[in-house]
């Protein structure tokens, strides 16, 4: 199985090195982008093969392009003029239906839409793949196994991708967010930085994996914490005047809407 990955920014090689740890040959990878020095880089750092667009598209029996939206207009029809019949198309780049994709392929090629996040960078990422037309549940499987590689996958009808955005997409974001407001109270409260840093993300990551190996519901949880009257309590009510929640769920509404937003664009 010969794989391309069209697009070598960031994404990009956190996909490739993933797929090198799970055991992926670097000879059956070939990265293409627009900055040769970028693609030096790459060859020196994993081993992998490197070339130009159409020429990695057409050895590939799998074209990840992992390109900027404005970048897809320019990149998708060479790939599509270079593919050979079946070869299969994932898409990585945010807000592009299936049906756009499609328009630059030949008939009948398969794709299949993808929306990672950040997190992949250190093997923890959140995936969400959709099928196009033409895309198989061989298909399926086969993207689902590449993503794994660098974290967790779900599948959904695509219809739903633009709410994936706002959640998955977006999220990483939100919780930095959450994290430099924790630690700059820290601060405000006397620590120093870099004790108030340490301890927000120690108990950020072992939130995280409480949350995820105990298999509770998240309110359980936070119950369990707060005790009648206690200090917990006490922020939580501050939290629920400023109607933090409420804020949290519009902000996401307004990705999401962004995210449709783009996609029509």
């Amino acid at each position: 199985m010969k794989l391309a990955v069209i697009g070598a920014g960031v994404m990009g090689e956190t996909l490739i090195a993933g797929l090198l740890r799970a055991g992926w040959a670097p000879g059956d990878i070939t990265a293409a982008d627009r900055h040769a020095p970028r693609l030096a880089e790459m060859e020196a750092r994993h081993g992998i093969g490197v070339a130009g667009t159409a020429e990695a598209a057409a050895g590939a029996d799998t074209v990840v392009v992992v390109v900027k939206p404005q970048d897809a207009g320019e990149v998708l029809p060479v790939v599509g003029s270079a593919i050979r019949p079946g070869t299969l198309v994932v898409s990585l780049c945010a807000g592009l239906s299936t049906s756009r994709i499609e328009e630059s392929m030949p008939e009948g090629t398969p794709v299949v839409r993808v929306m990672p996040n950040t997190p992949a960078q250190v093997d923890e990422g959140m995936a969400a793949i959709s099928a196009g037309a033409a895309a198989t549940a061989a298909h399926l499987e086969h993207v689902t196994g590449l993503m794994t590689a660098v974290g967790k996958a779900v599948t959904v009808p695509e219809k739903y991708q633009d709410a994936v955005t706002a959640i998955s997409g977006s999220g990483p974001a939100y919780l930095f967010f959450v994290v430099e407001a924790m630690v700059d109270a820290g601060v405000m409260l006397g620590l120093p930085r870099d004790i108030s840093t340490t301890l927000v993300v120690q108990t950020m990551y072992g939130s995280a994996k409480l949350l995820s190996d105990s298999g509770e519901h998240p309110t359980v949880l936070r119950e369990r914490v707060t005790s009648p009257g206690g200090t917990t309590a006490a922020a939580l009510r501050e939290l629920e005047d400023h109607r933090v929640k409420a804020a949290f769920m519009t902000a996401m509404e307004a990705a999401r809407d962004r995210s449709r937003a783009l996609a029509s664009s």
